[in-house]
């Protein structure tokens, strides 16, 4: 038997495939756009869910926030951490989790590793390095980016160098054994 890949389809599919189902039925529409009648089925069950998401949502996709209270809260601390310019690691997300499920009188909280992954994941967030100083261009950039432009078209025209002697190399280091 050939495998069939599985199709994603996403909210505004679904609701059409939902409105066609209460005007012609369940078999009817399913045959119509060639799925299966339970997943039509399924589908108007979660009609209300539907309505209120993306249009582009593919599925709901992944487990939902046990703690939903505190992962709002701790999405506000990241937030104000980032807008007051310090990073956010993933012992300190897991530390300040516990404090907020301590004061929030949450038992089984255990904020391990995992958690903290899928909690990232479930709020968009990701851990990154912070811009720094060094890693802006400094402000005469222009004059010396033309400066050195010049200076190597001179070099170029003094020395009659043709374009098959010129090459371009990054300064990676390798090393041969």
């Amino acid at each position: 038997m050939p495998k069939t890949r599985r199709q994603a389809y996403d909210a505004a599919y679904k609701l059409a495939a939902i409105d066609l189902a209460v005007e012609k039925g369940n078999r009817a529409a399913a045959q119509q756009i060639g799925v299966n009648e339970s997943m039509i089925r399924r589908w108007r069950k979660q009609r209300g869910e539907l309505v209120k998401c993306k249009k582009s949502t593919k599925a709901f996709r992944g487990c939902k926030a046990r703690w939903p209270q505190l992962e709002n809260e701790m999405e506000d601390w990241v937030n104000t951490q980032r807008a007051d310019g310090r990073g956010v690691s993933t012992v300190q997300l897991r530390l300040k989790a516990r404090t907020i499920a301590t004061r929030l009188k949450i038992d089984d909280f255990k904020g391990g590793q995992s958690w903290c992954c899928r909690f990232l994941r479930r709020k968009g967030l990701s851990l990154r390095a912070r811009t720094t100083l060094c890693q802006q261009l400094p402000p005469d950039f222009q004059e010396k980016m033309m400066s050195f432009r010049n200076y190597a078209q001179e070099q170029v025209a003094e020395n009659l160098i043709g374009p098959q002697n010129i090459i371009n190399m990054d300064e990676v280091l390798l090393t041969f054994h």
